[in-house]
């Protein structure tokens, strides 16, 4: 294929993911990254220890605490929170080698993670997935059915919690049809790709273009070449 000698190139960005348990986020995440060659998915770094199979740098960036602390410090982490007494959190220098790429950073993270990041880099682009109805959320919460009752408790309070700041995002799909929600968010990611203020060349092209005019035109005449 010849690509176009105007060809526009964007700086890459982060797409945030965010949702509710139960929404569906975490598959429209691993099909937008099956359909798109352009989307990184961003590996998250942790002081928890690693299970059975899981690859240093594959699956988490495996640190111990001082030296996750040391990221804090640095300002060398997007977002992080401490979940259930291990600290987990996104490296910036994620987003730069998929800036280097003109790649798109993928972030499936929750809320919270979500409003750091967005303070961080006020760039990303946030997308709250949410259910079709509460009906089938609760139904995809407890369809297991072996939690104890206090147990389903949080993790409903939680959901109703999220889906509060819905509207705290640039965008919400809703996942009730699995095709048409990643159509959707893909949809989402093409237009901001086309937003001027990310296109990193777009004066030059322009300037190409005007340059490229201005030597056709010939002499002024009333004001005009």
């Amino acid at each position: 294929m010849i690509k176009s000698a105007l060809a526009l190139h964007h700086t890459g960005f982060p797409l945030v993911l965010a949702a509710p348990s139960g929404a569906g986020k975490t598959s429209i995440a691993h099909r937008l990254g099956e359909l798109r060659p352009d989307i990184d998915f961003s590996i998250s770094c942790t002081t928890r220890q690693p299970r059975a199979g899981e690859r240093n740098g594959v699956d988490y960036h495996f640190v111990n605490e001082a030296g996750f602390e040391e990221m804090i410090a640095a300002g060398d982490l997007m977002e992080w929170a401490r979940v259930h007494g291990h600290l987990y959190g996104t490296p910036r220098s994620n987003l730069e080698e998929a800036r280097v790429r003109r790649h798109l950073l993928l972030l499936d993270i929750d809320v919270q993670g979500s409003r750091q990041v967005k303070r961080a880099v006020p760039e990303a682009v946030s997308i709250f997935i949410l259910p079709p109805d509460a009906e089938e959320l609760v139904r995809r919460l407890t369809g297991r059915g072996s939690e104890e009752p206090a147990v389903r408790q949080r993790r409903l309070a939680a959901a109703r919690d999220e889906l509060r700041s819905a509207g705290e995002f640039d965008y919400v799909v809703v996942n009730d049809n699995l095709d048409r929600a990643v159509a959707e968010v893909n949809t989402i990611l093409d237009a901001e790709m086309a937003r001027a203020s990310r296109l990193e060349n777009l004066p030059h092209r322009i300037g190409d273009l005007v340059t490229g005019l201005e030597n056709s035109l010939g002499p002024v005449v009333d004001g005009y070449q």
